[in-house]
């Protein structure tokens, strides 16, 4: 998980636990805002540290796509699908 945080870092986006909300049958587990940057991680899941990293790299895609360092694809789920596999990839390095 130290791993997922120095990465943020890295790239200079800060990472922060929030209250994301309900969002019904849907599960928000974090989201990146390219404003801060910041990526934040919903406080009402229970996340083990797995999960954390894996939400951190996964939002860390979205980051590179902010910046230009990864193209922006046009579809959601092929976006949602590319971070999923970059957060897999990464994890499977640690």
């Amino acid at each position: 998980m130290n791993a997922a945080f120095e990465a943020a870092r890295a790239y200079g986006v800060a990472v922060e636990f929030a209250d994301l909300g309900g969002w019904g049958a849907a599960e928000l587990r974090s989201e990146y805002d390219a404003h801060g940057p910041v990526i934040r991680l919903n406080t009402r899941l229970a996340m083990d540290d797995e999960l954390v990293a894996r939400c951190i790299y996964h939002e860390l895609y979205h980051h590179r796509e902010a910046i230009g360092e990864v193209v922006r694809l046009r579809d959601r789920r092929e976006r949602e699908a590319a971070a999923d596999a970059f957060a897999r990839g990464l994890l499977a390095r640690c």
